[in-house]
């Protein structure tokens, strides 16, 4: 069964890179099974999307939470990422993409 979360995504070379927690269910299922799919889609045309099937070929602790403090200013301006949980740990996912399809339809 899919399990569809919302992230931050980031790239370093040729690899995605996501930061979650741990605890949470969707690194856990990663672990289970490491084929993601990552779809991200235009805020100004939500008809155009790109789509990303690949593999997650790193999971580490080192350098999350830098990493989500970088994204927290990238996505939030905010120099700290806010939702940090007392005694939360910081997971970082690295995802080599093997497909990627981008859909646009023509203008009308």
């Amino acid at each position: 069964m899919a399990h569809v979360v919302p992230v931050w995504i980031d790239v370093e070379g040729d690899l995605l890179v996501l930061n979650t927690a741990e605890g949470r269910v969707w690194p856990a299922n990663a672990r289970r099974d490491p084929r993601v799919t990552l779809t991200i889609q235009n805020m100004q045309n939500p008809y155009e999307f790109l789509s990303i099937r690949g593999r997650i070929v790193e999971d580490t602790h080192e350098g999350a939470d830098a990493h989500i403090d970088r994204m927290a200013k990238k996505c939030l301006g905010e120099d700290t990422y806010p939702y940090r949980q007392p005694d939360e740990q910081r997971v970082i996912m690295r995802v080599e993409p093997d497909n990627v399809f981008h859909f646009a339809p023509a203008a009308e």
